[in-house]
């Protein structure tokens, strides 16, 4: 690395220099020796001002070096603290995506049990229900009766009364041969009256 002269440098070769000017130009030992105390006397100001200036440069290079460690110790804890809470922002996002999907599959669930009718009409039982109803209606040996119609899980619960035994096996009969019913719970009452 090349360096240029300072200040400090300069004086020292100029102390030099008026050095040797006047012990060249000194005829006498004393005025030599004059020359040499004088010399000495920059030179040794000369090296404490380059000390002082050497030492105020290390403790400048010393506060940086230590700054620097600071700031990277800052920048450290905020790169960490930033990958804790991404961290925990990503564990909750796919919690909240495994939830969901785990909603979305039951709904499927229940959407796969459901049955379509033969018009692909999803079958539950409200459908059920309806249809079970709609066909009592039209059954003359159901005239007169008063019937009750329940559906859960695709079991049809016949609560009421009928006029007859043979309307309360008919209703039965009806209510099992309806698309999408898997049983029947007949608690039908003959009306005697």
């Amino acid at each position: 690395m090349r360096r240029t002269p300072t200040s400090t440098t300069r004086a020292l070769i100029l102390a030099m220099l008026i050095g040797a000017a006047i012990t060249g130009a000194a005829c006498s030992q004393d005025a030599q020796d004059d020359a040499a105390t004088a010399t000495r006397g920059v030179l040794d100001k000369t090296k404490q001002a380059g000390d002082t200036v050497l030492d105020a440069t290390k403790d400048g290079i010393d506060s940086t070096i230590d700054a620097t460690k600071k700031s990277a110790a800052t920048v450290i804890d905020s790169v960490d603290q930033a990958g804790d809470r991404a961290a925990d922002a990503t564990k909750k996002a796919a919690q909240q995506t495994a939830d969901k999907t785990k909603e979305v599959a039951v709904a499927i669930g229940h959407k796969t049990k459901d049955v379509v009718s033969a018009t692909g009409e999803v079958i539950t039982d409200g459908w059920i229900t309806t249809k079970v109803s709609a066909k009592f209606v039209d059954e003359a040996v159901l005239k007169d009766s008063n019937i009750s119609v329940d559906t859960n899980d695709r079991v049809v619960t016949l609560k009421g009364t009928v006029p007859s035994g043979r309307a309360k096996t008919r209703a039965a009969a009806i209510a099992g041969g309806t698309e999408g019913v898997t049983g029947v719970v007949n608690q039908l009452v003959v009306n005697v009256t």
